[in-house]
């Protein structure tokens, strides 16, 4: 069994969160309100390989 890790928001650090945009990387904490939307609303897809 795996112990709980449980901190108060004092200790908890920000993450940010980068993505590929137009072919460079980009924090997504740089984006206007309309493209953080559009970022939220993406959906992430796997494709299996066929043998």
């Amino acid at each position: 069994m795996k112990k709980e890790i449980n901190l108060k928001d004092s200790e908890r650090t920000k993450c940010e969160i980068w993505t590929r945009v137009m072919g460079y990387y980009r924090p997504i904490s740089q984006f206007n309100l309309g493209k953080q939307k559009e970022y939220e609303d993406r959906k992430n897809y796997i494709i299996k390989e066929e043998k």
